[in-house]
């Protein structure tokens, strides 16, 4: 079983909004759209309108390692390893996260990212032997095998509302 914990807990100051419920819908859709088996949602600053299960994280504020660890914690016993995934990245292809689950499969590192122009980004797949090494600084501590994901667009980062492209462009 293969889970997907999407980090949606910050407090999106830069932004000026709960911004996680505006882009939270495009990336479940994309989510869904992967071969992961469950899929967790974690919330933090904001209580989320979402039909996806979604578990609090009261630590929020101690980083984004401290809300990962909240999901990987409300994935299934079961689970393998954990796809993840950012709230504010709306551009999330459904491939990219078939690729870095591929390249796990195939024999992968235990901690695998998708590369975009070579830089790490999203998703990033954590088995469950590197679950207990996530710091408060989150996944992006870890030293991770890299997926380049170039030919399927970056999923997007979105700090600042001019940050968000229009559907199509």
């Amino acid at each position: 079983m293969i889970g997907a914990v999407v980090l949606a807990a910050g407090e999106a100051s830069r932004f000026g909004s709960p911004k996680q419920q505006l882009m939270l819908p495009d990336v479940l859709r994309a989510v869904r759209a992967s071969s992961v088996d469950d899929i967790v949602v974690v919330e933090g600053a904001y209580e989320l309108e979402t039909d996806a299960r979604t578990v609090p994280c009261d630590e929020w504020q101690r980083g984004m390692g401290a809300s990962l660890r909240c999901g990987l914690e409300a994935l299934a016993p079961d689970a393998e390893a954990a796809v993840v995934v950012l709230a504010d990245g709306p551009g999330l292809a459904p491939e990219a996260v078939d690729r870095v689950l591929a390249a796990w499969r195939a024999g992968g590192e235990d901690v695998i990212a998708a590369s975009y122009g070579g830089v790490r980004g999203h998703p990033v797949l954590l088995a469950r032997s590197a679950w207990a090494d996530v710091p408060d600084e989150g996944a992006r501590a870890l030293d991770p095998e890299l997926i380049p994901c170039d030919d399927l667009g970056h999923p997007g980062d979105v700090d600042y509302p001019q940050d968000l492209r229009p559907r199509g462009a």
